[in-house]
């Protein structure tokens, strides 16, 4: 009896997990449903993994008898938690509703319990994270029955809160940086055309920062200008993208196709017209250190020329295209010393040779 019960169960999970992942494929700007794959190379640095971005179906927990719910039937055991919830015994309350979704998981009351057990984590426990995933769950398991946008509204305002509150851990309060950026990660590939996804994008790339990952914030400062170019947050990531550049730009001045694509990034974001003038400022600023240090790689470029295992000529040659190139270069005196000095140790020695 045991096996059948649990047989048809999972038939029944599978069914109702196709019919929705159909249902959602169709719909214009929501995320994906259950069994259709995540495009998360879509999205450059998010995370790719996580259970935030994939949760795994509920299904009844062990110890049936303490752990499973207290009524015979789906509709009894909702009313039964929302004595509880009236009775302001919320952690009983969320054990119930959970059990309810576990036991019943094709029920129409599912979905309305489900609801309810984030609904209570984000405004009665102070659960922001809870709150969060249980949201995610409904929006993938529950996209047909759920008021989408409504949902993703609340999941969106469950990783606000997370953000906001921070977490404790015995006596230490820290921000969370990784767990709260893997929220907002998950409800922006569940809602792109969402109202709130740009300022979602920006939170994200800011913790990426946090976190002291310059270069996956720049994937992300990108891609958040190339899915809404004419949004106010794409003004504010080109500005944050620029500082970012140039922080990785500093920490690896050696790598010249960095910096040049780093120049030519800044001369298009000076480019554009909606720059405020102190952002444009300093991204002027960020262009001038930038060729400062493009001068300093082709000068340590010349000088490699400049060696006892190369000839004068080739060192002769190399110093003087960079002064074509760089004319106005603070190197330039030194370098225009440097070239008299070879030149006249070579008029030396082709005297000597002469003689």
């Amino acid at each position: 009896m045991k096996l059948m019960r649990k047989f048809l169960f999972v038939s029944m999970a599978l069914s109702a997990a196709s019919l929705v992942a159909a249902d959602v494929a169709q719909q214009p700007g929501v995320g994906a449903g259950p069994g259709v794959k995540y495009a998360t190379d879509a999205y450059p640095g998010f995370d790719s993994t996580d259970s935030f971005l994939k949760p795994e179906r509920k299904e009844p927990k062990w110890f049936h008898f303490w752990n499973g719910p207290k009524k015979d039937n789906a509709a009894e055991q909702l009313q039964y938690s929302a004595s509880l919830i009236r009775e302001k015994k919320f952690s009983k309350a969320v054990k119930e509703l959970d059990a309810l979704v576990r036991e019943w998981p094709v029920s129409p009351e599912a979905v309305r319990a489900q609801k309810a057990l984030a609904d209570i984590c984000l405004k009665y426990t102070d659960e922001a994270e809870k709150a969060a995933k249980e949201y995610v769950y409904l929006l993938d398991f529950y996209s047909f029955d759920c008021d989408y946008k409504l949902i993703s509204k609340c999941a969106y305002d469950a990783a606000e809160k997370m953000r906001a509150d921070g977490k404790d851990v015995v006596f230490f309060h820290f921000d969370n940086t990784v767990d709260v950026r893997r929220a907002y990660e998950a409800i922006v590939l569940r809602a792109p055309g969402a109202a709130f996804a740009p300022d979602a994008l920006l939170t994200i790339a800011r913790l990426r920062e946090d976190e002291k990952k310059p270069e996956l914030a720049v994937s992300v400062y990108e891609n958040l200008r190339n899915l809404y170019p004419e949004s106010d947050q794409a003004l504010t990531a080109l500005s944050r993208e620029a500082r970012c550049r140039m922080e990785l730009l500093r920490a690896h001045e050696y790598n010249r196709a960095r910096t040049l694509d780093t120049i030519n990034f800044l001369k298009i974001a000076m480019a554009n017209p909606k720059l405020s003038a102190e952002a444009r400022d300093e991204i002027i600023a960020y262009h001038t250190d930038a060729n400062v240090i493009m001068e300093g790689e082709a000068y340590r470029s010349a000088q490699f020329y400049d060696k006892p295992s190369r000839t004068r000529r080739s060192a002769i040659n190399a110093y003087e295209l960079f002064l074509v190139k760089y004319p106005s270069s603070p190197y330039a005196g030194v370098i225009v010393d440097r070239l008299h000095e070879l030149e006249r140790i070579d008029s030396l020695n082709k005297k000597e040779t002469e003689e």
